[in-house]
């Protein structure tokens, strides 16, 4: 089944630096400019799971997220590898490096509003190896949540009225993360 207006041709509206607003039909998305895509990491070691926290300007809210960043970001990097990518982003965003990252897939964060796709993978093998903190101007700061104690750590989160990433939620999914 396809939207009629999936036949149209695509309008940009606005192109900034990463994100571009598109119009095809009635339809108005944003996706990310000059196709870079997102690396999203799904870290757990010793019973706990890695978390970052940063203030999001679109929310206007501090948000509690799994690392993540952007591939091919940096200019002369253009067509580097998700996996290069993720073991770059949970260095510099949390201070732990993956001995080996393994690929979940590609999924869709909010299809109907943005095109953005991102490369879901799980960290294998961490060592702690800086502070984390993210790059400059960042601000990242690093949870280390036990699993069992995750429902209660987002739910204290929520209360303090901070953002979640909806990503957070799979990994309170009965069955999904397997044996940890």
């Amino acid at each position: 089944m396809t939207d009629p207006d999936a036949n149209l041709p695509e309008e940009t509206m606005w192109q900034g630096k990463f994100v571009t607003a598109k119009r095809r039909g009635r339809w108005e998305y944003a996706s990310r400019s000059r196709g870079i895509r997102a690396a999203a990491i799904i870290a757990i070691e010793d019973g706990h799971v890695l978390l970052v926290e940063q203030y999001r300007v679109p929310l206007g809210r501090v948000c509690l997220e799994i690392p993540a960043g952007l591939i091919g970001d940096h200019e002369g990097q253009e067509d580097e590898d998700a996996t290069e990518a993720a073991i770059r982003e949970l260095e510099e965003e949390t201070g732990y490096r993956a001995e080996r990252m393994e690929t979940i897939g590609e999924f869709y964060s909010s299809p109907g509003m943005v095109s953005e796709a991102f490369t879901l993978l799980r960290a294998h093998g961490l060592t702690k190896v800086g502070p984390g903190g993210g790059t400059e101007g960042e601000n990242i700061t690093v949870h280390r949540v036990k699993l069992a104690e995750l429902p209660q750590f987002v739910a204290e989160w929520r209360q303090q009225g901070h953002g979640v990433d909806v990503r957070i939620a799979m990994l309170m999914a009965p069955g999904f993360l397997g044996e940890v």
